[in-house]
Order: C-alpha cells, then sequence, then structure tokens
C-alpha cells in the first residue's frame, strides 16, 4: 500500500512540480512587464475570482463529492452504470456551470464591486472599469476549467494521475505566451493576461479529452434524472464550504486588500503564489491520491489499510511540510527579490510581498494538514463535519482580519489566513479523535520529535550561511539565481543528513 501511495503520490508531485515551475515562470513575466500596480490589481481580481470558485466547483467540492460517488460505484456496479453515472453528473454539471458563466459575463461590474468594492469608491474608475472588462474575459474559465477537473476526476479514480496533474502547465504555458506576444498587440496591454486565461482553459479541457477516450470513460449528454445526482448533491453543497475555507480565507483577504494602498493586492498574490508552491507539492498531491486511494478502502470496507493511509499521508506531510515552512519564512526576501524584482517589480514591492509570504509561510503546515484531513471524511461520505470546522474557521479569519488588517494592513490579513487555517484543522483532528476514525501513532508523534530538530539544524545554518538583503538587492540575476540556489540545496541536504542521523531513513516509511 505504501508503494502504491508513494508512487502515485510521486507522480502528481512531480507534474504538480513541473506546473508550479513554469507557473512562477508566468509570474516573473507579470511581475517583469507590469510589475505591482493599480493594473495588476485589476487583473489579479478578476482572475482571482474565476479561480476562487474553480476550487469550488472544480478541484474542490465537486472533485471531494464525486470522487468517492464514482469509486463506489466502480467497485459495486456495472461498467455500464459507472458510464451512465458520470454522463447524467457530467451533463448537469455543465447546465448549472454554463448558467453561472452567463449570469457572470452579463453582471460583470456587479461581482467587482463584491469580491473588490474597494475599487468602486477610489476617485478614478479605470481600475474598477478595467477588472469588469477583464472579468467578461476571464470568467468562462471557470466553465472550462470545471469541466476539465471533472475529466481528471474520473483520470483520478481510475489510477490516471499525470495527467491531470499535467494540465495546468498549458495554463502557464498560454499566459506566458500572450503576456509576452500578445500584450504588444493590444490598446490596453494588460489585457492580454485576460485573453491568456481564457485561451488556457480552452487548452486544458482538449487535452484531457484523448484518455478518457483511451479508457472510455468520455461523458456524453443524458436526458432524465438519476439518483447519483442527487447524492452529489447532497454531499457537494455542504462540502462547497467545507473544502474550500482556505480559499475563501484568501478571497476575503483580497476584498479588504482592495481599500488599502493600491499594490497591496498584487503583494498579497505573489506571495501567495510562493506559498502555492510547496503547497501543492505536498498539500494537494496527498489530498489528491489520499481522496482516491481512502474512498476505494473505505468503498471495500478495509479499516486497517484507511487508517494506515492517513497515518503515511501525514508524515509525508510532516517530513517534507516544516523544512519547508522555516524556508518560506526565513528565505522569503531573498525569493522576491531573486524572482521577481526585475523592471517594473520594484525593491518595495518586493520587501512587501515577502512580509506577507513570511506570515503565509508560516501557516504551511496547517494548510496541508487540512488538505490531508479533510478528505479522510469526505472520503466516508460525511460532508457535515468539514463544514462545522470551516464555519469556525472563517469566521476566526474574518474577525482576525478585522483586528490584524487593520494593525499590520496587508500582512496582517496574511497572518490572519495562517492563523484559521490552523484552528481548521485542529478542530477536523478533534472530530477525528473524536469519532474514533483516527489519532495520532506513537510514531508519527517521535516522527514529529526527529523533523523538528533536522528543521532546527537547518534553521541555523540558514541563519549563519545566508547573504544579506543589500547583497541580492545590488547583484545581477545570475548571483541571485546561483546563491539562493545553493542556499537551498545545501540547506536540503543537511535537513536529509540530519534526519538520516536521527534513524529516519525515507526510503524504508
Amino acid at each position: 500500500m505504501n508503494k502504491s501511495f508513494l508512487k502515485s503520490s510521486s507522480i502528481v508531485t512531480g507534474m504538480t512540480f513541473l506546473s508550479r515551475i513554469l507557473g512562477l515562470v508566468r509570474d516573473f513575466f507579470i511581475a517583469k512587464y507590469f510589475g505591482a500596480n493599480g493594473l495588476t490589481d485589476a487583473f489579479l481580481v478578476a482572475f482571482r475570482i474565476p479561480n476562487f470558485l474553480r476550487r469550488l466547483f472544480g478541484e474542490g467540492a465537486f472533485s471531494q463529492a464525486f470522487i468517492p460517488i464514482l469509486a463506489e460505484a466502480k467497485a459495486n456496479e456495472t461498467q455500464a452504470e459507472v458510464q451512465n453515472i458520470i454522463n447524467h453528473i457530467g451533463t448537469r454539471f455543465l447546465k448549472i456551470l454554463i448558467i453561472i458563466t452567463l449570469i457572470a459575463v452579463i453582471a460583470a461590474p456587479v461581482i467587482i464591486f463584491m469580491f473588490a468594492w474597494g475599487f468602486y469608491f477610489e476617485s478614478d474608475l479605470t481600475k474598477f472599469n478595467l477588472a469588469s472588462d477583464m472579468l467578461r474575459i476571464t470568467f468562462p474559465y471557470l466553465l472550462l476549467i470545471s469541466l476539465t477537473a471533472f475529466s481528471g476526476s474520473i483520470l483520478n479514480t481510475y489510477d490516471r494521475f499525470s495527467v491531470p496533474a499535467f494540465t495546468p502547465v498549458l495554463l502557464n504555458i498560454s499566459m506566458i505566451l500572450s503576456s509576452v506576444y500578445l500584450s504588444q498587440h493590444l490598446d490596453t496591454p494588460i489585457m492580454a493576461l485576460a485573453w491568456g486565461v481564457l485561451i488556457g482553459g480552452i487548452l486544458q479541457l482538449l487535452f484531457q479529452i484523448p484518455f478518457l477516450i483511451k479508457i472510455n470513460r468520455l461523458p456524453k449528454l443524458a436526458k432524465g434524472d438519476h439518483k447519483a445526482v442527487k447524492k452529489l448533491k447532497k454531499r457537494m453543497l455542504p462540502a462547497l464550504f467545507g473544502v474550500s475555507v482556505s480559499q475563501i480565507n484568501l478571497l476575503i483577504d483580497t476584498m479588504i486588500a482592495s481599500v488599502l494602498v493600491s499594490g497591496s493586492v498584487s503583494w498579497l498574490y505573489y506571495s501567495d503564489r510562493l506559498l502555492e508552491l510547496p503547497l501543492a507539492l505536498i498539500g494537494i498531491a496527498l489530498a489528491t491520491v489520499a481522496l482516491a486511494k481512502l474512498s476505494k478502502h473505505y468503498a471495500n470496507k478495509d479499516t486497517q489499510k484507511f487508517t494506515q493511509t492517513i497515518d503515511y499521508a501525514l508524515k509525508i506531510g510532516l517530513i517534507f511540510g516544516l523544512p519547508a515552512c522555516a524556508g518560506l519564512v526565513l528565505l522569503a526576501e531573498p525569493l522576491m527579490i531573486t524572482l521577481f524584482q526585475y523592471d517594473k517589480f520594484s525593491v518595495f514591492a518586493a520587501q512587501q510581498s515577502s512580509l506577507s509570504l513570511m506570515a503565509y509561510g508560516s501557516g504551511l503546515m496547517a494548510f496541508i494538514m487540512v488538505k490531508v484531513l479533510a478528505p479522510v471524511f469526505l472520503a466516508r461520505g460525511d460532508t457535515a463535519t468539514p463544514v462545522k470546522a470551516g464555519v469556525v474557521a472563517m469566521f476566526s479569519n474574518v474577525m482576525l482580519n478585522a483586528v490584524l488588517g487593520y494593525y499590520f494592513d496587508h500582512v496582517g490579513l496574511a497572518a490572519a489566513t495562517s492563523i484559521s487555517a490552523l484552528i481548521n484543522g485542529l478542530i477536523l483532528y478533534y472530530y477525528l479523535k473524536r469519532q474514533s476514525i483516527f489519532t495520532f501513532s506513537q510514531n508519527l508523534i517521535k516522527m514529529f520529535f526527529k523533523v523538528l530538530i533536522a528543521s532546527f539544524i537547518m534553521v541555523l545554518f540558514i541563519l549563519n550561511f545566508d547573504q544579506a538583503q543589500e547583497f541580492y538587492i545590488n547583484a545581477d540575476a545570475f548571483s541571485r539565481i546561483s546563491t539562493l540556489v545553493g542556499v537551498i540545496c545545501l540547506s536540503v541536504i543537511i535537513y536529509f543528513l540530519s534526519l538520516r542521523v536521527l534513524g529516519v531513513r525515507i526510503q524504508e516509511l
């Protein structure tokens, strides 16, 4: 079981790593060509709205509710019935997405006002109008990427993890090419990014189709109703909230940041993007594989493998997540300067982004914990418990935003999101323990202390051997990159050597 889990999660991690590296390249070009200002704030709001809803309707609530249903049908029903379920759910999903997309395109200014009201109350409405125009182009991405996530859920259920994990690469390529080439031919160059999002969504959906045909699971339009649709609706409605609390909190950050100084939305965006790299490689990869495996074990009533999968996912998340958390906090400024501080992206913007990265990065382990624990309930068909935890976490985030945002501006918003993620994770574990589903094993607790010691040794190295801020500001790109890569590589080597001395051997897990 461990080999199968590790192989699947390694595939997802590898493909996700490629996607995230290209994502950083994409963000490099956005920073280089457009900077961090009111115009980029407008685009990022227009992009974040469909991207946020994608996490709800696509990779978030829908996938979390759909995969257990499909896994159960695959284990207990005929091949024809499995296809019938896919067809009916896919048809209903498509209808809902078309209606939502049409409403959003027509009512784009209203939606921008709802999610970034600060733009509307500025003396110059250029930012508000630009965001509204771009939302009309970017919002259809929700329909495309949600159907892509639907296709990816089918492929994941059939253990075809690599294709859905690779698909985001196409969006990054589309946005990179649009920012470099298409922007030169538009009266408002930044509009090229909105078109890049739409083109990327089309490419992502088309890419999945041949692989669905290969496993003979290409969805088809279906008439009438099906009990599986009702089951999905029952599970998905609470899951719309429960599994996407972190995204809701990030959106709340954006809403409040829209009333702060220009650039605040962009500073939060760039710091969130760097947080997303380890979170995707560790948390999301583990969650993707864990949900499919947990759903399979629960459908087969294999309690031992179900529990082992949770324990194993937490160990892997701990081993890779804790040092990544320390690295994000300690190397926040070198990372921001090295990756983005060129041309229109100023030193001040890099410094402000690094402050919010420290706040986000300190909560990385909490984000990973939520990603691993929430699927445990969903695999069992329990969507109510993640909602309970999510409600508390979201209200905590709103209250913390009001206090920390007032005193610490955008950095306070990031810190509030991290604290609310910790609250969410602790509540999820409380319910797991209370319902006698899972408790931390002695091996996991021992592993935690060993990882903590190894991470502390790594932190000492970084504090003593990393270059000062002035070096990164004044150095050329090659010196920045080579120095930062050297520090990171040596830190990784020191960390894993320390783990080995402490008796932790990854290959024996």
